[in-house]
């Protein structure tokens, strides 16, 4: 099986919910040991989340991965998004990740996660 499966390159070339620019208060999340950076805001209403925005630099898996989330999260409450786990992430994501890669997959979720606590 290839590092990228199809659905981690569709995320990869067309995210889902980047933005360049905005004027929102954004959570960020970073690995410093690759230099991947993901910043999220969430828009919610009533605990439900309504749209999430992003922006971010990094590899395929860090990028697919929030863009993933964007899609699995749009219109679901916030304590679903709060109760998934790094296990469901990984199910998401549905690719072998290494150890190497853990961080890359986890990292949108991380910053997503922390958006919602905010």
């Amino acid at each position: 099986m290839d590092l990228y499966a199809e659905s981690i390159l569709d995320h990869y070339r067309n995210p889902r919910g980047k933005t360049l620019q905005s004027n929102e208060e954004f959570s960020t999340a970073s690995n410093p040991a690759c230099g991947d950076e993901i910043s999220v805001h969430t828009d919610t209403k009533d605990g439900v989340v309504r749209k999430i925005i992003w922006h971010g630099t990094g590899c395929a898996i860090s990028q697919a991965a929030v863009s993933m989330l964007v899609e699995e999260f749009t219109g679901k409450t916030t304590q679903e998004l709060l109760a998934f786990t790094k296990d469901d992430m990984l199910s998401l994501l549905n690719v072998p990740i290494g150890p190497r890669r853990l961080k890359c997959a986890l990292l949108g979720l991380e910053a997503l996660q922390n958006a919602c606590q905010k």
